[in-house]
C-alpha cells in the first residue's frame, strides 16, 4: 500500500513510517521541508535495510501520491498542515488524523486536555477537507518510543474511528500488520471527542510510573476488527 506520513520527521511519525515500511508498505515521509522528509527517509532506509521502500519530500507531494494519508502533528500546527495538504487530497484518499490537542500546544502541560471547539481534534480538521474526504482517526494512544522500538511488539490495541467502514478497514488493516496491534472500531468521528482525551491519561501514567510504552487493551474477544466480521 502507498502511505504517506505527514509528520513522518517527528517521533511518532517516524516510528509508523518504521513499522510500515518493515511491514512491506511503500512509505513517503511528508515534511514541511523536502530535504529534511528526504534525510529522514535515508536514515529509515540505513536502519530497516535497502529492501523496504521509504521516500521523503514536502508534505504536499507526500499527500499527492498517496492513497492514504496518515497525519501525525501536534494539534497547534495541525491547521496549516492540513491548509497545505487539503488541495493534493483525491475523493478515493483515506486520511487518518491521529492529532490529540494537549494542552502543551499553548504553553500547558500535556498531560492535560484541550476541548476544540468542534468536539474533537478530527472533527476540526474535517472542517479543513474537501468535503466527502474519507476521514478516519486513529493511532492516539500509541507511543513514539513504542512504535519504534523494533525488536519488541507493540502492546496496545488501537481505536478506530470514522464514518466509513471500508475507510476504517483499510486502516485497521495498517494496524494489524504492526506486530502486536489490534484494531478496534469504536464507531463514529464523534468518538474521537473519547479517544483523543486517552492520550493525556496515558502520558499521565508514564510521568507517574516512569516508563515510555503504557497502552490499553479491550477484552472480550481473541480478536476484533470489523464489527460485521
Amino acid at each position: 500500500m502507498d502511505v504517506a506520513v505527514i509528520g513522518g520527521t517527528g517521533a511518532e511519525g517516524y516510528g509508523l513510517t518504521l513499522r510500515l515500511a518493515q511491514a512491506g508498505h511503500r512509505v513517503t515521509i511528508g515534511s514541511r521541508d523536502a530535504e529534511r522528509g528526504a534525510a529522514k527517509a535515508d536514515q529509515a532506509r540505513e536502519l530497516l535495510g535497502s529492501n523496504v521502500t521509504v521516500g521523503g519530500t514536502d508534505n504536499a507531494e507526500a499527500a499527492a501520491g498517496s492513497g492514504v494519508v496518515i497525519v501525525t502533528v501536534p494539534f497547534g500546527g495541525a491547521a496549516p498542515i492540513y491548509e497545505v495538504i487539503a488541495p493534493s487530497i483525491q475523493p478515493d484518499t483515506i486520511v487518518c488524523d491521529c492529532t490529540s490537542p494537549l494542552m502543551s500546544s499553548v504553553g500547558g502541560r500535556a498531560s492535560h486536555a484541550i476541548r476544540p471547539w468542534h468536539g474533537s481534534a478530527a472533527e476540526f480538521v474535517k472542517t479543513l477537507l474537501p468535503k466527502g474526504t474519507r476521514l478516519v482517526a486513529a493511532f492516539h494512544t500509541i507511543g513514539a518510543q513504542a512504535l519504534q522500538a523494533l525488536d519488541q511488539p507493540v502492546d496496545s490495541d488501537a481505536f478506530v474511528m470514522g464514518e466509513d467502514a471500508e475507510a476504517k478497514a483499510v486502516i485497521g488493516s495498517l494496524i494489524a500488520d504492526i506486530p502486536g496491534m489490534r484494531w478496534v472500531d469504536v464507531g463514529g468521528l464523534q468518538m474521537a471527542r473519547i479517544a483523543e482525551t486517552m492520550t493525556p491519561l496515558l502520558i499521565s501514567v508514564n510521568g507517574r510510573y516512569k516508563i515510555h510504552e503504557a497502552g490499553f487493551r479491550i477484552t472480550g474477544r481473541d480478536t476484533w476488527g470489523s464489527p460485521q466480521r
